[in-house]
């Protein structure tokens, strides 16, 4: 069985970090699947669905890592191309890839204790955000 469900959310831009466990864990008990995979896609080309200790500590962390991985203040090909000065956000998209997949056990989402599920959005503005949530499995 394949249980299909979409989070919609309006996020800030600029590694903007949402906890979506809430979100993700109710389609989960929607769906009725006990055993399975849960896949999680971010369409869009600057943001990406992960795992982490949702913690303001963890999350500062993440943000200037990201910045001295792929630094927002300097030139890219793409914003030379394009004009819209986002090209840092697609680098640090490509990076940390748009999906995320999660073992489903007896119901429960297969995530550690201190694991959230967030959506992290890279773009250089304001966005509307549609989260794609398949729950695959029995």
């Amino acid at each position: 069985m394949i249980f299909t469900e979409t989070i919609k959310l309006n996020t800030k831009g600029f590694n903007d970090t949402l906890d979506i466990t809430k979100d993700v864990n109710d389609i989960v008990k929607n769906s009725k699947i006990k055993d399975g995979l849960v896949t999680l896609m971010c369409p869009g080309s600057t943001c990406t669905i992960t795992t982490i200790e949702f913690e303001s500590g963890v999350i500062r962390d993440l943000q200037r890592t990201l910045e001295k991985i792929a630094p927002s203040d300097i030139t890219y090909e793409h914003d030379l191309r394009w004009g819209d000065g986002n090209g840092f956000s697609h680098v640090r998209a490509a990076l940390m890839k748009p999906s995320l997949s999660i073992p489903l056990l007896n119901g429960k989402l297969s995530i550690g204790t201190w694991q959230q599920i967030v959506l992290i959005d890279f773009d250089n503005r304001n966005r509307n955000r549609t989260i794609i949530v398949q729950v695959f499995g029995e």
